[in-house]
């Protein structure tokens, strides 16, 4: 049982363990524990992964984001119990996230062993709990806030979908975009991100012409009108774009990029690595731990990437992130620079060490 959800996040590490372990081994069986969340529904039902919903609800301490929390809480504890009892699984991996938490509690009191995968540099509030009470502890990096050390760094899973498998031009053109045109990739993963999508209607439209000879390829999110109003701005600014909600081949985005605008999710993070895309990361700047900036900052020190901190406001991002995003646009030496950077590091597949883990194929 892989037990997480909430984001793309917590739900693509899982499907790469998943995808892995069937590979090695037709036989297993894999469910996912998720939320109720949409995102968790639709990135599992595109890949064809049985999935059972927990009605959990996040932490918060705002009145009403606490109440909503401890309602879900007996509810939440009982659906976790029962996927245990009608279910029995050899092993619950956990992948962080206010589902995961429920779920690790129902295997402790069935006596089923739980693997904790965790994915960022500052471990969050779920995995910081069940890093107390989980059979073996591993993390994708070096990580703050655990209970136990680690008994592995091990990267973060990826799905082979993530990797780029065409060329530049095949995949621009798989992608209605210009098969010969230099391509930004912009995405604010999953959820999308609004200031990311504000300032890059600003950025697009500014006097100097920052995006002048390139075009666009912009993950935007599933919110409200953002394709319409974001085509319509890049199309006023005579920039070429296509702008969808979520792109589920993400192996064909990170083909089709030069250079890339993007949230620090550790998922992020590390297709960044894995397609060797110099980027300007915006980490998301809600989180008191800063646990975004800590993920990207291994690629930063590299220098394959650097980080341009979201100012929330557009006028304010056109410095910020904008002057960040002007630099490595408008200097080809420096995107190759960065480029032969992200190369230099090591590449890992950690989904598939994980997988061959569980079924005792190999050690840490």
């Amino acid at each position: 049982m892989l037990a997480g959800g909430g984001s793309g996040g917590h739900i693509s590490p899982g499907l790469a363990i998943a995808e892995r372990l069937a590979q090695l081994e037709p036989n297993v069986r894999c469910i996912f524990a998720c939320s109720e969340r949409a995102i968790d529904l639709s990135m599992l039902d595109a890949a064809g992964a049985p999935s059972r919903p927990i009605p959990a609800r996040p932490f918060s301490a705002s009145p009403k984001g606490l109440w909503a929390f401890l309602s879900s809480s007996l509810a939440a504890r009982r659906a976790s119990d029962r996927l245990m009892r009608d279910l029995s699984p050899d092993w619950v991996v956990s992948l962080g996230g206010f589902v995961s938490a429920p779920v690790a509690a129902a295997a402790r009191r069935a006596r089923v062993r739980v693997l904790l995968v965790n994915l960022d540099a500052v471990a969050g509030r779920a995995n910081r709990w069940i890093s107390r009470r989980a059979d073996v502890v591993v993390s994708a990096v070096p990580a703050k806030g655990l209970a136990v050390v680690p008994e592995s760094i091990v990267g973060v899973p990826l799905r082979r979908s993530t990797r780029p498998a065409l060329d530049p031009a095949a995949s621009r053109e798989a992608l209605g975009l210009d098969p010969a045109k230099k391509t930004l990739f912009v995405t604010g993963a999953s959820q999308g991100a609004a200031s990311i999508n504000r300032f890059m209607a600003a950025f697009a439209a500014a006097s100097d012409q920052p995006l002048r000879g390139w075009q666009v390829l912009h993950q935007c999110g599933p919110r409200g009108d953002d394709v319409g109003w974001l085509q319509e701005a890049y199309s006023a600014a005579m920039v070429r774009a296509v702008v969808v909600p979520f792109i589920d081949r993400m192996g064909l985005a990170w083909g089709a990029a030069d250079a890339a605008l993007a949230r620090a999710g550790a998922n992020l993070v590390w297709e960044v690595r894995q397609a060797m895309v110099p980027a300007v990361f915006s980490p998301y700047p809600w989180h008191k731990d800063l646990h975004q900036e800590a993920n990207a900052r291994e690629l930063v020190e590299a220098g394959g990437a650097v980080i341009a901190y979201d100012q929330l406001e557009p006028a304010k991002n056109l410095e910020s992130i904008g002057g960040a995003l002007r630099e490595v646009l408008g200097h080809a030496a420096r995107r190759v620079a960065m480029k032969h950077a992200l190369e230099a590091l090591p590449k890992v597949d950690a989904a598939d060490r994980i997988a061959a883990w569980l079924l005792g194929r190999c050690g840490w």
